[in-house]
């Protein structure tokens, strides 16, 4: 059997649920994770991918890098949320922790 295309997601997933306030829940059918209540990092459980919120200078920055893409789903952006298609552990942990902060006030 194959793996879940999210697998990847809930594993990188462990560090930030160890967070104060920081529970699993589902955005948009998509897995996610928030912080008191707030969505700050999701995956697209279709394709694996990361989506996670940042400020906008944060985002805009990411996707001129090419590290990044515009998260557009059904042909609308949102200018607050990332989305990272690579599967790098590290990139990963530090940008989903990077959104905790970001969406509790932290940074």
């Amino acid at each position: 059997m194959s793996e879940q295309p999210d697998a990847f997601f809930h594993d990188v997933a462990v560090t930030a649920l160890s967070q104060p306030g920081v529970e699993p829940g589902t955005m948009m059918g998509f897995p996610c994770l928030r912080v008191d209540g707030a969505f700050f990092a999701s995956c697209d459980h279709r394709t694996g991918d990361l989506i996670a919120k940042l400020p906008r200078p944060r985002v805009e920055e990411l996707i001129d890098a090419g590290i990044g893409k515009p998260f557009a789903p059904a042909g609308r952006t949102f200018r607050e949320w990332v989305l990272v298609d690579d599967r790098d552990e590290a990139r990963w942990t530090a940008l989903i922790d990077e959104a905790r902060q970001f969406v509790s006030g932290q940074q």
